[in-house]
């Protein structure tokens, strides 16, 4: 990445930046600065940005699904801001930006896919909506952050589905199998800041789903949304994983829901 992309990254998008460092510091991966710091004592990681960009997000998003449904109870707005602010959701959003191009990673971070890494793109997207807070203010950053969000908005089934993928799945699996859904953490890789937690949910020992996240809850939550969506209930937040689920050995999927195929049993678990 060059001063030339910033600015180019800048312009196309009506940033307006005064203090163009800024943005240039939301494209900086940890794994660049470990490898570039004795350098250039000026540089500095995009993980600050990141954090800030977190919750001033959280705060855009928060205030226009609350103006846009008047009626909707917290459940639901809790439900949907969830949906438009998790990983899978910014890391697309990052990837129609380009954001991915402009990341300044180290050798062994590009070299293990760190430019289409969903967590990196993620993070990459909060940096940057950070970097616009601090340089442009609030009122930018929604001019940047709600067309897409909007979008997103206009394509949901809102009012549909309330209640988060683990209460649905519980309900569903009493229901139709008489059991209560049980979760177990199967997997916890990468550093202490940006662990990776893969869950595996369960009903009388047959594995049902599985899915990873950034925390235990949204591992969980990941899981149950590709059971319920195995099961033939609507789950819009399931996301396809096929590499993850083909390792813990889920089957193929035809007309986008998969098979239900017996699993080895899964050791149950809170």
């Amino acid at each position: 990445m060059n001063s030339m992309q910033i600015d180019g990254f800048d312009l196309q998008h009506n940033l307006g930046f005064q203090d163009k460092g800024l943005l240039q510091q939301a494209f900086v991966h940890r794994s660049y600065m470990n490898e570039h710091a004795p350098e250039d004592e000026t540089l500095a990681d995009n993980e600050r940005m990141e954090f800030l960009g977190d919750s001033v997000l959280g705060f855009v998003v928060s205030d226009l699904i609350y103006a846009r449904y008047p009626e909707a109870p917290e459940g639901t707005l809790t439900h949907l801001r969830t949906l438009l602010v998790r990983r899978e959701t910014l890391a697309q959003l990052a990837i129609e930006l380009g954001l991915g191009d402009l990341l300044l990673l180290g050798v062994g971070e590009e070299s293990s896919g760190g430019r289409t890494r969903l967590a990196t793109l993620c993070a990459c997207y909060e940096a940057v909506v950070g970097a616009i807070f601090l340089d442009r203010g609030l009122e930018s950053v929604r001019a940047f952050i709600l067309p897409r969000m909007e979008a997103i908005l206009d394509g949901m089934e809102v009012n549909v589905m309330p209640r988060d993928p683990k209460s649905r799945f519980q309900e569903h699996a009493q229901r139709t199998l008489g059991y209560t859904p049980r979760y177990k953490v199967v997997e916890a890789n990468g550093p202490d800041h940006a662990k990776v937690f893969t869950t595996i949910v369960s009903v009388k020992g047959v594995a049902k789903g599985v899915g990873a996240g950034l925390s235990k809850q949204d591992a969980s939550q990941a899981a149950a949304a590709m059971a319920l969506a195995r099961a033939g209930e609507k789950a819009p937040e399931y996301m396809p994983e096929p590499e993850l689920e083909s390792r813990h050995g889920f089957g193929p999927e035809v007309e986008g829901i998969a098979v239900e195929t017996p699993q080895a049993p899964v050791a149950a678990s809170q």
